[in-house]
């Protein structure tokens, strides 16, 4: 077995352990008191209503928190999956749209199975209408955008250019998460639960991806360059 498959493996392992170990805590109101006072840090302690840095890094928010809503991760993946189409990796595209398609599946279904409250200490500075635990949008971000960042570094050549697209995935995964904390509707523990979750899914997929293209089930990736 090749290292990146089995470095690949053992990230799987500790986020899937992480997850569950972090699910449990939760459940049993442990991380009550820290996930209260990282909620309550982004806010003016004035005025709860007003997060910290004004109606500017507010709307920021906003903007930066959609990035994991469906409409837009479902974009992004539509146009991902269309750009492979015409680059003739047309398995590789249904690939992709598969793999997420997946990873939002079993995001809403921890949602319901876990059926964590929302945070309640703060008010919500944007509507939310389903369960706390995971943050829906933080898993959305890791699973579509690493998923995606990961099975297109795997067709591209350029050292350069792989790290580049994984390194923004990974800067919007993290965006969105914070987002979601600092606009009152998570708890942080609900983010670092998503990220684990949609990190273990993501990096499960480029597994299976490699695998596939060893058999020649999808695309083969080329010769890395310089």
């Amino acid at each position: 077995m090749e290292l990146r498959v089995l470095g690949a493996a053992l990230i799987v392992g500790a986020c899937l352990w992480a997850f569950f170990g972090l699910a449990d805590e939760v459940m049993e109101g442990e991380t009550h008191d820290l996930d209260a006072a990282l909620l309550l840090a982004l806010r003016n302690p004035n005025d709860l209503s007003d997060p910290i840095g004004g109606v500017a890094v507010e709307e920021m928010a906003r903007d930066i928190t959609a990035l994991g809503g469906v409409t837009i991760v479902a974009g992004v993946t539509i146009a991902v999956c269309g750009l492979l189409w015409l680059m003739r990796k047309r398995r590789t595209s249904l690939f992709v749209a598969l793999a997420v398609t997946g990873g939002a599946i079993l995001s809403t279904g921890f949602k319901q199975f876990f059926d964590r409250p929302r945070p309640d200490l703060v008010p919500h500075e944007v509507l939310v209408h389903s369960a706390s635990f995971p943050s829906g949008h933080s898993m959305l971000a890791a699973v579509t955008y690493l998923t995606l960042a990961t099975l297109v570094a795997s067709v591209e050549a350029r050292q350069a250019v792989k790290i580049y697209v994984i390194a923004v995935a990974v800067l919007v995964v993290i965006a969105v998460g914070f987002s979601r904390v600092y606009l009152g509707v998570h708890w942080p523990t609900d983010v670092a639960a998503g990220w684990t979750a949609g990190t273990a899914w993501a990096i499960g997929c480029w597994g299976v991806a490699r695998w596939l293209q060893r058999r020649g089930d999808i695309e083969p990736a080329p010769p890395t360059q310089p």
